[in-house]
C-alpha cells in the first residue's frame, strides 16, 4: 500500500486551476454526490459547520475514489485539532485567522512529524493504512498541503511574511472577514474590498504562491480566476439546496 498522492497539492503548485465547492451539510451522504460532480477540491468546513471527528472520518470516506480532493478547515489554528485530522487521513488544510509568519509556522508544523515540526506519533492510523503504509512516518511531509487564511488587515499587512514560510502551500483570501476588517460587514463586493482582494491576489503571485477564494458570485468567480486565482470555490452546498429547492417549490406554487 502506498501514500496517497495529493492531487490537489500538485496542481496548484504546477500552476494548474482547481475549481471546487464548499461543504456545510456535515453529510457523508451529500459528500459522496458532490465528489462525484467533477469538482477538483471540497472545503469540509469545521470553522462555520458543525462538523465534529467522526463526521469528517465518514466525509473522507464517502470521498474515497472521487475526482475531488478533500480540505478541511480546521475551527482554529489548533495543534491537538490537527493531529487528530492527520490520523484519520486528512492531507490538505485550510486555516482560519493566520495574521503572522509565526501562526503560519505554528500551522505547518502542527502538520509534520519532528524534527521538521511537533506532529504527535502514532502507530498504525488510518492515514497510514493502519500501518500497510511502512514508511508513512517519513514520507508523509511530500503530501501535506497547508493553506493559510488571509482575512484581517494584520493579515495583510505581513502577507509577504507569512507568504514566504516554507510549507505553506497556498494562501487563501477570506473575503466575508476581510470585508469586515475594512469596514464592510456583510458586504465583500464594495469597491474598496473588491480593489483590496485583487491587490492581495497580485501580491500572493508575486511571492510564488497560489491565491485562493471563495464567492458564490459566477462573474465574480472568473474574473477571480483571470487576476490568478488557482484554487476558487464557486459555490456552497447549503446554498444550492436551499436556492434549488425554493425555485423548485415557488414554480409550483406561481
Amino acid at each position: 500500500m502506498d501514500l496517497p498522492v495529493n492531487r490537489f497539492k500538485r496542481a496548484i503548485l504546477a500552476n494548474k486551476k482547481q475549481m471546487g465547492l464548499w461543504s456545510h451539510l456535515c453529510s457523508h451522504i451529500s459528500t459522496e454526490i458532490l465528489a462525484h460532480c467533477g469538482f477538483d477540491w471540497l472545503v469540509l468546513d469545521m470553522e462555520h459547520s458543525p462538523n465534529e471527528l467522526p463526521d469528517i472520518l465518514s466525509q473522507l470516506q464517502a470521498m474515497t475514489g472521487s475526482s475531488a480532493t478533500p480540505v478541511v478547515r480546521v475551527p482554529w489554528n489548533d495543534p491537538v485539532t490537527f493531529k487528530r485530522l492527520l490520523d484519520i487521513g486528512v492531507q490538505s488544510f485550510l486555516v482560519p485567522y493566520v495574521q503572522t509568519a509565526e501562526e503560519a509556522q505554528n500551522a505547518v508544523a502542527a502538520t509534520r512529524y519532528p524534527p521538521l515540526g511537533m506532529r504527535g506519533y502514532a502507530g498504525a492510523p488510518r492515514a497510514s493504512g493502519y500501518g500497510r503504509i511502512k514508511d508513512y512516518a517519513h514520507r508523509c511531509a511530500e503530501e501535506m498541503c497547508v493553506l493559510v487564511q488571509i482575512e484581517t488587515v494584520e493579515g495583510l499587512k505581513n502577507l509577504e511574511a507569512i507568504a514566504a514560510v516554507e510549507g505553506v502551500s497556498g494562501i487563501f483570501i477570506g473575503p466575508g472577514d476581510l470585508s469586515a476588517a475594512l469596514g464592510h460587514l456583510g458586504n465583500p463586493k464594495h469597491p474598496d474590498v473588491l480593489k483590496t482582494i485583487d491587490e492581495a491576489i497580485a501580491r500572493i503571485r508575486a511571492c510564488g504562491k497560489a491565491p485562493g477564494i471563495l464567492t458564490g458570485d459566477e462573474t465574480l468567480a472568473r474574473h477571480y480566476v483571470a487576476q490568478g486565482c488557482l484554487f476558487v470555490a464557486v459555490g456552497a452546498d447549503q446554498n444550492l439546496l436551499r436556492d434549488s429547492a425554493q425555485a423548485l417549490s415557488s414554480r409550483f406554487k406561481d
